[in-house]
């Protein structure tokens, strides 16, 4: 059985325990970068126009590149740590186009403001660390003015890339935006995968009480609410359908600390810590039912239009048609037994029940089922 982390399971996993530091590093990499671009666009310019008359460039092509990994690197930390605090504060819930207008206002302020400190009281000790001659963006008057605009600009215009950017990286998850940009699913790729189906208890009923917008409300705070454990199990959200998420772990981390188990248990203790609130707002606490199984899938990309990865394979629909058998076996979480033989051991602190071969539709092999409890689960004082 391979266990070999892959790219989008390691940069899934540090996204996961250090998110802060993850996004700081992206919006870094991308500051160094896009400064880079500014830089040498300016360097080959100056150099073309050296042909017709007496124009250098005052940096050397060396300095270019140190130069925008220090300019790249304190941008990508204070712009960084400024969007931090912009999610922090609640800015998040804005549309997409205010996130992005929001950004090309601050962020030109933000590098004006570093831009006059650097010029002011750092370029001396920038020159001398650097050894590079920087005199002519501080003495020239002219030189500074259009070395200025033409970085504000640019600036303003890198603002919406680096949204869109993060935008695309929250709408397919951690580690798969470059694996997607350099086609690596373009090509189906057989994956060992657990699937678990995750769906809401009684969603008929819930839906007939509240109305279909307050249902929907429901449904995205229970799923905010599951976005909060992700993390500590190292799971990937792969679909959300209706009232129902679908999750998916390679083995590695399925199978590590019985993450896909513990997730399970962590979401419907998160439930109950919230129970005042749900009670409050919906009249009743929610409650969910899963089915898990594992087993091979292919993963390729599909869609023009719009485009994601899918994964298609027996496996997830099994794992579907576990799910369904949840009601008739009066059980909340049940798996197959490909995955309790993954994830049982002498060690286990979840206790597997052995429900027996049930014919699944659309199988003509029996399945073998376990009802999976946590004996350590209890009720705890509501938020």
């Amino acid at each position: 059985m391979a266990t070999s982390i892959d790219y989008t399971s390691r940069a899934r996993k540090i996204a996961y325990r250090y998110p802060r530091l993850s996004f700081l590093g992206i919006q870094v990499n991308f500051w160094i970068i896009a400064i880079f671009l500014h830089a040498f666009i300016t360097h080959m310019h100056t150099a073309y126009m050296g042909q017709f008359q007496e124009v250098t460039f005052p940096l050397s092509f060396k300095a270019v590149i140190l130069t925008s990994v220090l300019v790249g690197g304190t941008l990508g930390i204070v712009l960084g740590t400024i969007d931090l605090l912009l999610i922090k504060l609640g800015f998040q819930k804005l549309s997409f186009g205010r996130m992005i207008l929001l950004r090309i206002i601050i962020y030109p302020i933000v590098v004006l403001g570093l831009l006059l400190f650097i010029r002011f009281f750092l370029l001396d000790f920038i020159s001398a660390f650097l050894a590079t001659d920087y005199s002519i963006l501080g003495n020239s008057q002219v030189s500074w003015h259009y070395f200025f605009w033409s970085l504000l600009v640019y600036i303003a215009f890198t603002a919406v890339v680096i949204s869109f950017i993060n935008q695309m990286n929250n709408m397919f998850g951690p580690g798969i935006l470059i694996p997607l940009l350099l086609g690596r699913y373009r090509r189906p790729q057989e994956e060992e995968r657990f699937f678990m189906f995750l769906d809401l208890k009684s969603s008929v009923t819930h839906a007939e009480n509240l109305g279909h917008l307050e249902y929907s409300a429901l449904i995205r705070d229970c799923f905010m609410d599951l976005n909060k454990v992700l993390a500590r199990n190292n799971a990937a959200i792969y679909q959300y359908v209706g009232d129902e998420a679908v999750l998916t772990w390679p083995v590695y981390e399925a199978t590590r600390k019985q993450a896909c188990l513990s997730l399970f248990f962590d979401f419907e203790q998160e439930l109950i810590q919230k129970s005042q609130y749900y009670t409050s707002h919906y009249g009743s606490v929610p409650t969910f039912k899963a089915g898990l199984h594992f087993g091979l899938v292919t993963a390729v990309e599909v869609g023009q239009i719009k485009r994601e990865i899918a994964y298609h394979g027996d496996a997830i629909n099994t794992a579907a048609r576990i799910q369904s058998l949840c009601n008739q076996y009066n059980r909340s979480f049940l798996v197959s037994k490909p995955a309790m033989t993954m994830l049982a051991g002498a060690d286990s602190k979840y206790k597997f029940e052995y429900l027996g071969e049930i014919n699944l539709k659309g199988k003509t092999k029996a399945t073998e089922l376990y009802a999976i409890s946590n004996p350590a689960s209890k009720p705890q004082m509501a938020k």
